[in-house]
This record gives structure tokens, sequence and C-alpha cells, in this order.
């Protein structure tokens, strides 16, 4: 192969004490380089000469998706601290060769439910209320601590690989022993999370506890109080909301994903609790009239939509083109069980194939550049969070992916941009980043036994099936 000027002037640098490394080359059995675990000092590093950058930052590339081309990105201390062309690469920084890769921020999931691993592709012919019934119910009600460690974990490090480094972790009633160990399953993952707690509000001294013990010492962790609307239970929905409020959370609920959720008017229940701002983040929220519609964009309210699961549930297409015309920020999630996989890219091929599908119209909202900011910086707008995730910008926190398009299920290079949508996988992201840590290195989640992972997941899972067999289903629990 052809030196080019660039490869030189990178050897040169080398040799004052930079660290060169070139991406997609670790010889086969050779550990990932080490990235800096918890507590100890993080390496600079300098992705180098990106083939497509995208920022999602349009005051630092060009177009809406802030693209630049043959462009740098250089991390230090969690932090993107610049992005350009030619940066300089001081002593001490690792120089990672992005040379004809894709660069762009870490997938933000704003939906999910990770212990529900412990039901994939399970209840496959049922719609939501049957799913809730036969799989969701009589699982969750047999999960204990440590078991839902090891389902949380998979699940968590199932997204990480898959390129999500921000998840919203929607969290059904559990005892507080539970939450100990499913907050240290995403803790030890290495993923920036979101712990959206439910309890009942005899319960909120237990809310209270968590957050301030299990999250707040956590540098990647915040919360979310997660709740049930409906005129039925307007009080404790109003209780609920004054606690959100009271702790500066964002409150977070399932909002009329089945047509039969409108018998519980959970907008209206929302509306008289003072829920509506945009510190209300409304899961699915398939079925809106368009009055509401108008009122939820009124307030500024945010929308988490689930296409994969929202199909194999038959739960309906959201209204996503007429929410966007209101101007709702809508972001992207997985849903946990329902959707199956941890994969982003099949999510925005649902969002843009729902919709054009339904519409039969190629031209309806999401475009492809749509989508990918809905699975990136829009996510990051939906929790509030923008101001530190969701770009490559200067200042920003480094959750950065690298991708490479030279596979068979994405290449030859026609258009890179569309091609991540409709071509990309999640074993096309070569290098993970959280916070400026490598948490993926040449395919290889860093520092993870995956056989043990699974090994763990699957005798829990036995576990549990055992217990069902013995005592069958409980009755009352709810979904």
């Amino acid at each position: 192969m052809t030196e080019s000027p660039e490869f030189n002037r990178r050897s040169v640098l080398a040799g004052f004490g930079s660290i060169p490394l070139a991406l997609g080359t670790r010889p086969a059995g050779q550990a990932p380089p080490p990235t800096g675990g918890p507590g100890e000092p993080m390496p600079a590093t300098l992705l180098r000469g990106a083939g497509l950058l995208l920022t999602m930052d349009p005051a630092v590339g060009d177009g809406p998706l802030g693209i630049l081309r043959d462009a740098d990105v250089l991390m230090r201390g969690g932090k993107i601290a610049a992005v350009g062309r030619r940066l300089p690469a001081r002593r001490g920084v690792r120089v990672l060769d992005a040379g004809g890769r894709i660069v762009l921020p870490g997938f933000v999931d704003v939906h999910n439910h990770l212990w529900q691993s412990s039901i994939r592709g399970g209840c496959g012919n049922q719609d939501l209320y049957g799913w809730l019934a036969s799989c969701n119910r009589g699982t969750l009600a047999r999960i204990g601590p440590r078991d839902m460690y090891r389902f949380a974990r998979l699940a968590a490090l199932d997204a990480l690989q898959a390129g999500v480094t921000t998840v919203v972790d929607w969290v059904h009633p559990v005892p507080y022993e539970t939450s100990v160990q499913h907050i240290k399953a995403l803790d030890d993952s290495g993923l920036r999370f979101v712990y959206a707690m439910t309890q009942g509000p005899a319960d909120a001294d237990l809310l209270l506890r968590v957050k301030r013990e299990l999250l707040d010492p956590l540098p990647l962790a915040s919360a979310h109080i997660s709740t049930h609307a409906g005129m039925a239970t307007l009080g404790p929905l109003r209780r609920t909301t004054e606690l959100a409020r009271h702790l500066g959370v964002m409150l977070n609920s399932h909002v009329l994903e089945h047509p039969g959720d409108r018998g519980d008017d959970p907008v209206r229940a929302l509306r008289l609790a003072g829920a509506l701002g945009p510190d209300l983040l409304m899961n699915h929220a398939i079925h809106l009239t368009d009055d509401e519609i108008a009122l939820i964009a009124e307030h500024d309210v945010r929308v988490a939509h689930c296409p994969l699961s929202n199909m194999r549930l038959a739960s309906g297409i959201i209204r996503l083109p007429a929410l966007h015309a209101r101007g709702v920020k809508v972001g992207l999630g997985h849903d946990g069980g329902t959707n199956d996989t941890s994969d982003m890219f099949n999510v925005m091929k649902a969002a843009v194939g729902l919709q054009r599908a339904s519409h039969r119209d190629p031209g309806v909202h999401p475009s492809i550049p749509a989508v990918l900011r809905m699975a990136t910086l829009g996510g990051a707008e939906c929790l509030g969070m923008a101001d530190h995730v969701g770009s490559l910008s200067p200042g920003k926190r480094a959750d950065v992916l690298v991708l490479d398009p030279g596979t068979l299920n994405f290449a030859p290079r026609y258009d890179w941009v569309g091609q991540i949508v409709l071509n990309g996988q999640p074993p096309n992201l070569s290098h993970v980043f959280v916070d400026g840590r490598m948490r993926k290195a040449d395919g290889v989640l860093v520092g993870v036994d995956t056989d043990a992972v699974v090994r763990e997941a699957e005798r829990a899972a036995a576990r549990v099936r055992d217990t069902m067999a013995t005592t069958g289903p409980p009755r009352g629990a709810n979904g």
C-alpha cells in the first residue's frame, strides 16, 4: 500500500510521543488496548482522517448533519476537545487512524426495558395486552436481584456493542435490593444511562433513596420518575408529578400505546395533574388525536417512538409527520423485549419505512437525515441532555461511534449517509466510546467476557422458567 503524505505525517508525530493505532488492525487473539477504567486517567484520543464525519452540529460542519470529510476528532478528559482537519497530535495522545471510516455521535435510546432480555422472542403472536399477561408479568415477578443483574447486563452490553451510548431504562416497581443490582449492571456496562423508576405513591421514600444512594454518586447515571397516566389514578399521578418536579427530574409515562388505552384518557389525566411540559416524556403516543398533538406541542412535551415494538405488537403507526409539523421533539427507542434486538439501524429503517408505507410517499417525514438526527441529537433533546450529548460539538461529552463501511453488507460506496440507515448493522461499528472511554475496539467489547455473560443469563432464564413451571402464573401483577 502506498503511504500518503498524511500517513507519513502521523508517523513523524508518533516519534514525538503520540501513540499510533490503526483501526481494525489488532492481531488476532490480542486484547484491545487499555482504555482507562473508572478512577484511572483516560488517555486523550485523536481519531484521524475520518472519511465522513457526522457531527450533528451545523455550526461545526456542513448542512443539518454538520458533515465534514477527511476530518479529525480529538477526545480529552471525557469531552470532545476539538473537531477539524489536521488537528495536531501532541505528546501522549493516542492516535487512531479513521481513514475510510465513518464517525458519528453515539445513539440515544430514549425508551427501553433492559430486564426484558429475559423474554426475548416470547409471546410472538400476542398484542400488547396479551404479551403483558403472558410474558411480562409472570417473568418479572420471579426475577431476584442477582438474576436481574444478569439480564440487565446482557441487554446493556448488547446495546453498547450496537452503538447505544445513552439509554433510558424504564423500570417496573422492584424492591430496593433489585434496584441495587439493576443499577450495578448498568454501571458495570459503561453505558450512560437514565434509570426511570416506578413505584406506588406509598413508596416515594424508596424513589428518593434509590436516587440519593445509588444514582447520584455515578457520573454516567441520572434518574426519571416513571408513572401510569390515567383518570382512575389522577390523585397518585398528581403526587408523582410533584415528586418529579421536587427532584428536578423528568416524568416518564407510557401513553396511548394500544387503542384500548383510550379508556384511561391519559392525556387528559396528565393535563389535569399539571404534568404537561418539557419535563414529560411520553412513550409510544401512537393514538393521539389532532387536539392532543396540538396540546402536547403547545407544552413542548417529548415523545419516544419505538417502531419495531409497535410493529411486533400490532399497536399501530405513530403520527410522526403530524408531530413533526407541530414541532414536537421525538426520539427513538427499542422498548425492551418486544423490540427483540438492540439494533438502532433497524429502528431507524423501521421509522422511515413505516411512514413511507402508510403514506405511500417517499418524501414523508422522517427523511434519512431526519431519522439519523432522531437517533442521536434528537434523542438527547427529548431527554433534556442536548447540552452535553447527541452531537460531536467541542465541549460535549465524548460519546462517539466509528463505523467501518468496508464490509459485504455496506460496500460499495454510493451514498454513505443513506447507507448508514439502510445498510448499517451493529457489526459495522468497530469502535464505541462513552465519555471518552473506549468500550468497543476492533469490533470487540473491551474487558468483557461475553461468553460468560451469556452463560449467566441462560442460567438465570432457566431458574425463572423452573420457578414458573412450579408455581404457575401470578395474579394481579402490574404490567
